[in-house]
């Protein structure tokens, strides 16, 4: 394994584009709150958010504060550009995170900020907040020290 250092994506891979079941996830991670949308009748989380609970079908929602610890369930490195520009931000590691508080969400993410030798499923990782332009900030992941 290498000891390279996992980046951050290329910011321009990210365009966020939110509707009224998503913009309350954003809003939270703009306030360095990372939250899931949890049905208020039966107690599901889920993710992405949608306008009906999948198990009882209501619409009423709340936005609990997670705390922002998971563990990897898979990821990939990514080494090769695939776009112009891209060669300034590999490798970057795209995650799949179970969140801890709500351990049937599975996010999707970037693991930051560590070697890439480091990274294994299971590891532990907590959230860490990239700040993009036009006041986007998204939630990445670190392993756990």
């Amino acid at each position: 394994m290498t000891n390279e250092i996992a980046k951050q994506p290329p910011h321009s891979l990210f365009e966020l584009v939110t509707d009224s079941w998503t913009e309350p996830f954003w809003a939270a991670a703009r306030e360095r709150r990372l939250t899931v949308p949890h049905c208020s009748e039966c107690n599901l989380s889920r993710m992405p958010p949608t306008p009906f609970c999948p198990e009882c079908l209501s619409q009423k929602l709340i936005w609990p504060t997670l705390s922002g610890r998971g563990t990897i369930y898979s990821y990939t490195v990514v080494s090769r550009a695939i776009f112009p520009g891209m060669e300034d931000s590999l490798p970057y590691v795209p995650a799949l995170v179970t969140l801890s508080d709500a351990p049937n969400i599975r996010l999707i993410t970037n693991i930051i900020d560590v070697p890439i030798s480091a990274i294994s499923v299971g590891a532990e990782v907590k959230v860490v907040w990239n700040c993009l332009p036009d006041d986007v900030v998204v939630p990445r992941f670190t392993l756990v020290n």
